[in-house]
């Protein structure tokens, strides 16, 4: 039986045991901890190893079949602990490259460090060391077993001297000089190493995987004539004026052929009149599928050219890959066993009762062609990536299987693995967590749903501060072509001014659709989410510089976002004390403490709210684990509102604010320096 010394357990991160990836973004600082101890009262080493995994490393669904030693291929950063971590010992790595990593924890005895505590302790008390100083020997000669060149030099010179010194005070102070325990540390020959036995997945996206500000908007509705669609050169026209409200990504609803059975009508009805363009989601006609543009917005090379005229402008664009057809869609003719049939024969459209899309045919996973259908929708994804699309919004993909997403994934990202995955699934908790871990980079959030400070504060906790923070990041897009939230609809032009400040300070990733800048909030009908005259239904137009409209705010705020890291990061929030209900603060700053910003918002769009928030130390003086801090919060200090460039000074930790939401209804403040 194998007698093992050394306990490895509690590697983090991990999900789910190591089943699934935790998340990272290049050059993130990623911490690495362990639990490890030995029996008895030797010290240890301990160490993390990683490396990046290539396209043959990938495979879907399988667990980690444990590290290899010998690989040349491992980094190695070393562990450390502290007495008042309980056994806990932490590292960060730093990957620097896009795509799939792979971690484990390996640990050993310090022998000569151990050696070198008891030796001291002997010899302070007097006791002969004779003995200990040739273990002491030995165990450098083990040492030089495995040493390489100048290391070996050094070790062999160190030796000798020990050797021939004439007194055993010498030869203590010797073996105990800090160069030679460091020369030790660099050259043990780790007799007793101990591996964790299993890799741990983790996948490095590129910053956009984590950070940016999304909008989304039909390029068919970006024209002045009311009678037709725009075309995507004359949507093209848009970019500079989105570019230059700060927006990183462009997000596109489908922009394939739509079918004409059963096409939608304005509002969503059932009977279209001539002229009605129906359901961007209702995809496919005779004039093509799922890679195909609709030829009322133009051709492939235009699509290329207005890829190429957004990324000129430091936008991304991003494409909606809706696995569904309509009963035009050539797939539907040339694969009818991918589609649900009835008792009748006749195909199953879509329902979400009491909706009906009747333009909407439903994918069958449970085809027996299902080898044939996935190739299929692989195909879409890649021919879109090469025409240069690294991201995709993924519509309702929790009502497909899991296992296809984290195959489809997987095979894209072997060999394109900056693709960026949006799920688009408002759907129960556990289902969202899913998608997140079998590798959908952002997932659509609840945010639209939480809008008090109670529920604010709990949802960005789950999100943010837990374990979900290891592979779930949101995007809190703050209203959708579906969902027009109550709290926009009766909250006026403030309601908006408060979702956008918390939206794109809460979360490094949030996106509005177009019309939330102008404060578009007319629904369907009372109690309803619906917009009126929604344009996914048909043609409109928009005046985009009308009264009451909040674009320069949020010009503003996407600046501030770009100014400032601390917004970049999920993991750094702290909410703060607050005498009102009805006032959110939290601070956001980087682990430097160059950059602190508090975020104060009113979150009741109708009322002024006042009241006093409270400011922490660890704005003010970086806390290093396991310490206490002993400083406060600076007797006065000066801020700066980043909103209105106005400047306060703030006395200790309790500061008074007063927020009027018909004016601005929030603060983002920047701790500039203690006055005292």
């Amino acid at each position: 039986m194998q007698q093992v010394r050394i306990v490895i357990e509690n590697v983090t991160p991990k999900v789910d045991c190591g089943r699934f990836a935790a998340k990272a973004v290049v050059g993130d600082k990623v911490e690495i901890a362990a639990d490890i101890w030995k029996d008895g009262h030797d010290l240890l080493r301990a160490a993390v190893r990683w490396r990046k995994l290539g396209p043959d490393d990938l495979t879907s669904g399988a667990m980690p079949s444990g590290p290899d030693p010998a690989r040349p291929d491992w980094r190695e950063s070393a562990l450390t602990t502290d007495p008042a971590f309980n056994d806990r010992w932490y590292a960060t790595i730093s990957p620097h490259e896009v795509g799939a990593h792979a971690f484990t924890v390996v640990a050993w005895t310090d022998r000569f460090g151990t050696f070198v505590g008891e030796l001291k302790n002997k010899f302070e008390a007097g006791q002969d060391v004779a003995s200990e100083i040739l273990e002491g020997l030995h165990i450098i000669d083990r040492s030089l077993e495995v040493a390489r060149g100048r290391d070996k030099v050094s070790l062999r010179e160190t030796r000798h001297a020990i050797a021939a010194a004439g007194t055993t005070a010498k030869q203590v102070a010797l073996m105990l000089d800090p160069l030679l325990v460091e020369l030790m540390a660099a050259c043990d020959p780790r007799d007793d190493l101990q591996i964790c036995p299993a890799e741990f997945p983790l996948w490095v996206d590129r910053e956009r995987g984590r950070f940016g500000a999304w909008y989304e908007f039909f390029p068919r509705s970006q024209g002045q004539d009311p009678a037709r669609g725009s075309t995507l050169i004359e949507a093209e026209a848009r970019l500079p004026a989105i570019a230059a409200m700060g927006f990183d990504v462009l997000y596109l609803p489908p922009i394939h052929p739509i079918g004409r059975s059963h096409r939608k009508g304005p509002n969503n009805a059932e009977d279209c009149q001539l002229g009605d363009p129906g359901s961007p989601w209702a995809i496919g006609s005779d004039e093509g599928g799922h890679d195909a543009i609709h030829p009322d917005l133009g051709t492939l090379a235009e699509f290329d050219h207005f890829v190429a005229a957004a990324r000129a402008l430091k936008l991304e664009i991003a494409l909606d890959f809706a696995v569904q057809c309509s009963p035009d869609h050539p797939w539907a003719k040339q694969h009818p066993n991918w589609f649900s049939k009835r008792p009748d024969g006749t195909i199953k459209y879509a329902e979400n009762p009491p909706k009906k899309y009747q333009d909407i045919y439903p994918i069958n996973f449970d085809t027996e062609d299902r080898e044939g259908l996935y190739q299929a929708l692989l195909d879409v994804v890649v021919f879109w990536v090469k025409r240069g699309v690294r991201i995709l919004r993924v519509d309702n993909p929790h009502t497909k299987p899991v296992s296809f997403w984290e195959w489809l994934i997987t095979r894209v990202h072997r060999d394109h693995p900056d693709v960026l995955f949006l799920a688009e699934a408002f759907t129960r908790n556990k289902r969202m967590k899913m998608l997140a871990k079998v590798g959908f980079t952002q997932s659509y959030s609840y945010f639209t749903w939480r809008n008090t400070r109670p529920e604010l504060e709990e949802y960005a906790t789950e999100l943010f501060l837990t374990d979900t923070a290891d592979y779930l990041r949101p995007n809190f897009f703050a209203n959708t072509p579906d969902i027009l939230h109550e709290y926009l609809q009766h909250g006026g032009r403030s309601a908006f001014m408060v979702r956008l400040i918390v939206a794109a300070t809460l979360s490094p990733s949030y996106g509005i659709y177009s019309g939330f800048e102008l404060c578009e909030n007319r629904a369907l009908t009372a109690g309803s989410e619906e917009y009126l005259d929604s344009e996914k239904y048909q043609y409109k137009t928009w005046d985009w510089d009308r009264p009451g409209n909040i674009k320069e705010l949020v010009t503003t705020v996407n600046k501030i976002r770009r100014s400032h890291p601390a917004l970049a990061l999920a993991r750094n929030i702290k909410f703060l004390e607050s005498s009102s209900p009805n006032i959110i603060a939290y601070a956001k700053t980087t682990a430097d403490l160059a950059d602190v910003l508090v975020t104060v918002v009113n979150v009741d769009p109708r009322n002024v709210q006042d009241g006093t928030i409270r400011l922490v130390p660890e704005l003010f003086h970086k806390v290093e684990r396991g310490k206490n801090l002993a400083e406060g919060v600076p007797a006065s200090y000066e801020l700066t509102d980043l909103l209105t460039e106005s400047t306060y000074t703030w006395r200790g930790e309790w500061n008074y604010v007063r927020l009027d939401p018909k004016w601005m209804p929030g603060h983002i403040l920047q701790i500039k320096r203690p006055i005292t």
